[in-house]
């Protein structure tokens, strides 16, 4: 018990690691993505803006959700595991 909790306090150490790291360091700087940017009105950078949300929340969300799915499905198979009987597991 005390294992799986260091684990996950390790775990989210990393998580958080990953948050705090600038953005920035990792982009590809498209110059032809900025200067389109840089040359448009309010709307196209509200449109802009809008469409990056589109693309990056349904990926995230999934993910999470598959998380959770994958993360309750252990937990089930470990409860079937601890309640057999022990002359079975040879």
């Amino acid at each position: 018990m005390r294992e799986s909790r260091l684990r996950l306090a390790w775990l989210a150490l990393a998580g958080l690691i990953l948050l705090l790291t600038t953005a920035p360091a990792f982009s590809q700087n498209c110059a032809l993505c900025y200067t389109q940017a840089a040359s448009a009105g309010a709307r196209m950078i509200a449109a802009l803006k809008s469409g990056i949300l589109v693309l990056i929340v349904p990926p995230t969300l999934a993910s999470i959700g598959m998380i959770f799915v994958v993360h309750h499905k252990r937990n089930q198979v470990r409860r079937t595991d601890d309640s057999s009987d022990s002359a079975e597991n040879w």
